[in-house]
């Protein structure tokens, strides 16, 4: 049965994108976003709009390969917030396991208009 309420409806599609992340199916999970998105990521300029978010999951993205698992995912209709943890393979095939936070806006059409990613690593 689809999500009833914008809340449930958030929730779905946040959940879906880490499902299609982990496959690898960009084509899918670039379909989550809006038109005019915007990915803010550490260490990369604001990626803006599906052409540059597909570039950076097909080019840019350092990760070979992984999974996310998540720990908690909270939100109010339009904004979803999830914490968990990334075990996976980078590029270069080194291991990497690390926390994450993202947030995501939704627009009224129910897609991503924003996403907000933080890893949790040392910085000072």
């Amino acid at each position: 049965m689809p999500p009833t309420s914008p809340l449930a409806l958030g929730e779905s599609r946040v959940r879906r994108y880490y499902e299609l992340v982990d496959r690898g199916d960009v084509g899918a999970l670039i379909s989550l976003f809006a038109d005019d998105a915007v990915y803010y990521r550490p260490g990369y300029a604001p990626l803006t709009g599906r052409t540059e978010l597909e570039r950076f999951y097909r080019a840019d993205r350092v990760i070979s390969a992984g999974r996310h698992t998540l720990s908690t995912l909270v939100g109010s209709a339009g904004h979803i917030a999830v914490h968990g943890h990334f075990d996976g393979v980078l590029r270069d095939g080194q291991a990497v396991y690390l926390r994450f936070a993202d947030f995501f806006s939704l627009n009224d059409e129910g897609t991503f208009a924003r996403r907000d990613t933080f890893f949790f690593a040392p910085m000072v």
